[in-house]
């Protein structure tokens, strides 16, 4: 059983990924080099777990045994040397993760399981420099924004690794109340990212042609197909509908649809502009200064709402 993880990174999602094994009670080593990061990174750990403790998802005791259960560590040797499973969520830079996982090898265990959070870079090419033995034991292991309130966790099941090894790690992620992916295919953006992006191009195309307003287009996603699939997926929705209905929707819409093969000039433009989204106040919409803390709570209040009904969900 893997009891001692290793997360190489304490950025965005390092640092959420860290607690949710801590919270499910995995000792913790979280490592990160840069100072500023890593100072910050205990606020940040405890201001969402009392975020949960708050929406009574978790108890108080429960946020004290996870912060308990993580030690933060700014050398790599001290943090990896007695990992089970290390998984990195540093920048997606294909040479700074080779390097990374050649240290690890050098320090892990032969037993530890090298995962990465990446959804657009390729396995193979990360793991050319490894052992063959090692290379049977490294993964893809990609979370989703923000890692403790996205159940998601899609895992590589490429083939280069046992399955009993795999297996380990699934039955990991189970415990630590994940819903897991398998991945059968090194395809570029795995799965989620994948559907993610073909309905997000259709989105942002209806904008940029004027069809609806940037309000309406998120007003029909929220309150139709979104509202559907936050509970039902959509081969099951399409087998529900009746795939006669769906064969004849498909010929007759897929044609009209956005087949662009890269970002719209809609988003491309803001991006230009430097209107980044929440973080800069303006992106499709606009987020006046004074009110942004509270429309990023609103954002994570809905998600944790959501992540309570899903547990009905089976």
């Amino acid at each position: 059983m893997i009891k001692n993880v290793t997360v190489l990174g304490a950025g965005t999602m390092g640092h959420g990924i860290a607690h949710v094994f801590a919270r499910h009670g995995c000792k913790v080593s979280l490592y990160e080099p840069f100072d500023a990061v890593r100072l910050s990174a205990p606020k940040k750990i405890r201001e969402e777990l009392q975020f949960m403790v708050d929406e009574d998802y978790i108890s108080k005791e429960a946020m004290e045994n996870a912060i308990a259960n993580i030690t933060i560590y700014d050398n790599l040797e001290e943090a990896a040397k007695n990992a089970d499973y290390a998984i990195e969520a540093c920048p997606e830079k294909m040479e700074l993760k080779q390097k990374l996982f050649g240290k690890l090898d050098k320090i892990c265990p032969p037993h530890t399981v090298f995962a990465t959070n990446t959804s657009s870079l390729k396995l193979s090419e990360m793991i050319q420099y490894l052992p063959e033995e090692r290379q049977k034991r490294c993964m893809v292991s990609h979370w989703y924004n923000p890692a403790y309130l996205l159940p998601i966790a899609e895992l590589s099941k490429f083939g280069n690794m046992d399955e009993d090894v795999f297996n380990e790690v699934y039955e990991l992620y189970v415990r630590c109340e994940k819903k897991p992916v398998r991945v059968l295919k090194d395809i570029t953006g795995m799965v989620a990212n994948r559907l993610l992006h073909a309905q997000a191009r259709e989105a942002f195309h209806l904008v940029e042609i004027g069809a609806a307003t940037a309000e309406d287009v998120d007003q029909a996603l929220k309150y139709g197909p979104c509202f559907r699939n936050a509970t039902t997926g959509m081969l099951e929705v399409a087998d529900m509908g009746g795939l006669d209905v769906w064969l004849a929707g498909e010929d007759n819409m897929l044609p009209a649809l956005d087949n662009s093969d890269k970002a719209c000039d809609a988003m491309r433009n803001l991006v230009a502009e430097g209107n980044l989204g929440i973080k800069t106040g303006k992106g499709f919409f606009e987020y006046p200064e004074e009110k942004r803390g509270q429309i990023q709570m609103d954002f994570y209040r809905r998600l944790i709402v959501q992540l309570k009904a899903s547990k009905n969900y089976d």
